[in-house]
């Protein structure tokens, strides 16, 4: 099929994001062990399908998922597709007496323990453990990664890495950019604020917004969106589903941020299950089409887990949603009445 395609040329180099991109972690084996040849299997639906822009970072199965994206990649025509991945974090081996990190969430990865470091030197190095993990000699796009209160876990820790990483690896991003080892960059975080934080004090292309602009929340048009707008900044959306519960429906068990979903949410999103019902329409594709509505967004990134849900995702980047889904939605207070539709 031909997926739509929306061009981003901010920094003067034309990055053409498919609209429905490609997310890697389940790559690194998130939640469950997948063999290489399902992983190739995955990528190569993704690709006969015309996704033609994939999201990666070194966190994902400790170097796994880079490392399963780059052997794909090998051999394709470099112009041909768009990747991302990201800096802030460093890996190492694990020493004797050690466990590694991501017990209980990637499984069967190599045995590497992750060392925070947004400095400038930090990310020099994480760039280029990644270009050797992935086969290449550049990448399009460079996320600072979880720069936010979910990962760093107090307002102070978190106030600190901003810091840290406006003194030093910004700097490393814009001559980065400068010398066209990257076409654009930006950050990859779990929360809007942060996002606003940093494009209110430097020059940012891009962010990748997870789980924080969905059918489920929507208070990023506070103030966020509509700056990027203003400033020209592009927004890449992942976890559309947040976390699973817009794909799954409100089931017992369903996962909103990573954990069982609250009682609240459950409700709210039966709610908006029911609407979606009426309409004719399936969640999962009114939860993938909604962000594409705002003129900022362009490309939406769900994590991929298998061949089903790749074409899965094709069904759901190509549905027509009615307008009265919508409206129905925004009377109920299910969403906002400023959200583009």
């Amino acid at each position: 099929m031909q997926l739509t395609t929306r061009d981003f040329n901010r920094t003067g180099r034309r990055l053409r994001f498919t609209e429905l991109g490609f997310g890697s972690a389940p790559l690194g084996n998130l939640y469950r062990a997948i063999a290489d040849a399902e992983a190739e299997a995955i990528l190569g639906r993704a690709w006969e399908g015309g996704i033609r822009y994939f999201d990666t970072a070194p966190l994902y199965g400790y170097g796994l998922a880079e490392t399963r994206l780059g052997r794909f990649l090998a051999g394709r025509v470099r112009e041909d597709y768009v990747i991302s991945t990201k800096v802030g974090r460093l890996l190492r081996p694990v020493e004797p007496g050690e466990t590694r990190d991501g017990l209980g969430k990637f499984f069967e990865v190599p045995e590497r323990k992750e060392v925070f470091d947004y400095g400038h030197d930090g990310v020099m190095r994480s760039l280029e453990a990644s270009l050797k993990r992935l086969g290449l000699d550049r990448v399009d796009v460079l996320f600072a990664h979880d720069l936010d209160l979910f990962t760093h876990g107090s307002p102070e820790a978190l106030q600190a890495r901003l810091e840290e990483f406006m003194r030093g690896g910004y700097r490393a991003l814009v001559s980065l950019r400068e010398q066209g080892v990257i076409s654009a960059f930006g950050a990859g975080v779990n929360e809007w604020q942060p996002c606003q934080w940093l494009a209110e004090r430097g020059d940012f292309d891009l962010f990748l917004l997870a789980g924080r602009y969905t059918l489920l929340e929507q208070e990023a048009l506070d103030s966020f969106l509509p700056l990027a707008e203003e400033k020209g900044i592009g927004v890449v959306i992942g976890g559309p589903y947040n976390s699973g519960i817009l794909a799954t429906g409100p089931r017992p068990g369903a996962h909103y941020d990573y954990r069982p979903a609250p009682p609240p949410v459950l409700d709210r999103v039966a709610q908006i299950h029911a609407i979606c019902e009426r309409w004719g329409v399936r969640m999962f594709e009114a939860a993938l089409r909604f962000p594409l509505c705002h003129p900022a967004v362009v490309s939406v990134v769900p994590g991929i887990q298998s061949v089903t849900e790749v074409m899965e995702s094709f069904i759901a980047a190509g549905a027509e949603m009615p307008g009265g889904l919508w409206a129905d939605l925004k009377e109920a207070g299910l969403m906002r009445e400023d959200a583009p539709v």
